[in-house]
């Protein structure tokens, strides 16, 4: 994959693609001016700001943010342009209207390339129209490297392009972490469905030592193995590859072994401890027990290479964060490298004061759960020497 030491970029225009795909709220009255409530992403960037900066290059910046179907004023990146300014300690960043009104600024940021209507078809005429505007294109979103869009794939193919420093080590550490880690490998898998995560989990059943399964897709298991689950959240659609799973997974994969239930889904609902995974009926399995959390935490001391994805249970709802804290402690405080996987992980670290004491902490969500189960990733492919 190219890199930043691959490119000429003294004196030249860069299009840099970051993923400022950010959470905004409304700011105070009486001006409700939208503000960044969580700029972790852009200043991920940074360092690839910084070095091109350095190395006399003037910044394109261009990143979508959610899922526009016009130009939707409540998702445009004004806000992220004044945040980005800050952190570059006051540097103006311009905020361009459209493609047609691009100022030839040091730091010119264009507005929600989800705006552009052939944006995510990677229409061919819009990437044109994108390199028009620069000498050279960088990447650095890699949470939309896996997506094939005009800003992340197209444009690629007709400007010198590499990966900025971001993406490489999202896809250096993703890929290493598979190819060469130390040894025990440990996978802690999560969240709500098994088939989000079949992949991921076939993936490191072949090159894991242990893989910890949690949350609410731990269910379908359960049902395969003919437990009662009550009311818990069980995905229909999970139980056969689960049975797949189980059939071929022989001890590498660990199942909670006793559980927390809660009658709805609210904090202040009615909560019991169960001894074991069979559900009763009107109960929902909500988090992993005692036992459990302690048994996953011994695993994880010991290894020398930690996976993270997904939460243990509803760590949303305070009664029932228990287990998703005690994963979260011992990943921080594990020996081995750690390597969490975005999403409602890197939420669940941050909740507890924890987002600091990982080795990486991917940007990536999607992308890193697709490189992760051997996807090609367009954005990245694109970029391969």
């Amino acid at each position: 994959m190219r890199t930043l030491d691959d490119l000429d970029v003294e004196g030249k225009r860069v299009f840099l693609r970051v993923d400022f795909n950010v959470p905004l709220e409304d700011g105070p009255a009486p001006s409700a001016k939208r503000l960044v409530t969580d700029d972790a992403r852009i200043r991920g960037a940074l360092p690839t700001i910084e070095a091109l900066r350095e190395r006399g290059a003037k910044l394109l910046f261009a990143a979508h943010l959610g899922r526009p179907k016009d130009r939707e004023p409540e998702l445009s990146l004004r806000p992220v342009a004044d945040r980005l300014s800050e952190l570059l300690d006051g540097a103006e960043v311009v905020l361009a209207e459209d493609l047609d009104h691009v100022p030839d600024g040091d730091l010119v940021m264009l507005e929600n390339v989800r705006y552009e209507p052939g944006e995510t078809k990677n229409d061919p005429d819009l990437a044109k129209r994108y390199a028009a505007l620069a000498d050279v294109y960088v990447n650095d979103a890699f949470g939309a490297a896996h997506r094939a869009h005009a800003s992340t794939e197209g444009i690629a193919h007709l400007l010198p392009s590499a990966a900025g420093k971001l993406l490489q080590r999202e896809v250096e550490t993703l890929t290493g972490i598979l190819e060469d880690p130390q040894r025990p490998l440990v996978a802690i898998v999560g969240g709500a469905k098994v088939t989000d995560k079949i992949g991921v989990l076939e993936a490191f059943l072949e090159r894991a030592e242990t893989v910890l399964v949690g949350g609410a897709m731990c269910f379908p298991f359960f049902s395969a193995q003919g437990h009662d689950v009550g009311d818990s959240l069980c995905e229909a659609d999970g139980i056969d590859p689960a049975k797949r799973i189980l059939h071929v997974a022989g001890d590498k994969l660990r199942l909670p072994t006793d559980l927390v239930a809660g009658r709805e889904f609210k904090p202040d609902t009615e909560k019991r401890e169960i001894d074991g995974v069979d559900v009763p009926d009107g109960w929902m399995g909500l988090d992993v027990g005692e036992d459990t959390a302690a048994a996953y935490a011994d695993v994880i001391k010991d290894a020398g290479t930690i996976f993270w994805n997904g939460p243990m249970g509803a760590f949303e709802l305070e009664p029932f964060a228990a287990g998703t804290r005690a994963v979260a402690e011992a990943v921080a405080e594990a020996p081995g490298t750690t390597v969490v996987g975005g999403g409602d992980s890197a939420a669940a670290l941050a909740k507890f004061g924890l987002a600091d004491r990982v080795d990486h902490l991917s940007t990536g969500g999607g992308a890193s759960l697709e490189l992760i189960e051997g996807k090609r990733l367009p954005g990245v492919e694109v970029l391969s020497s």
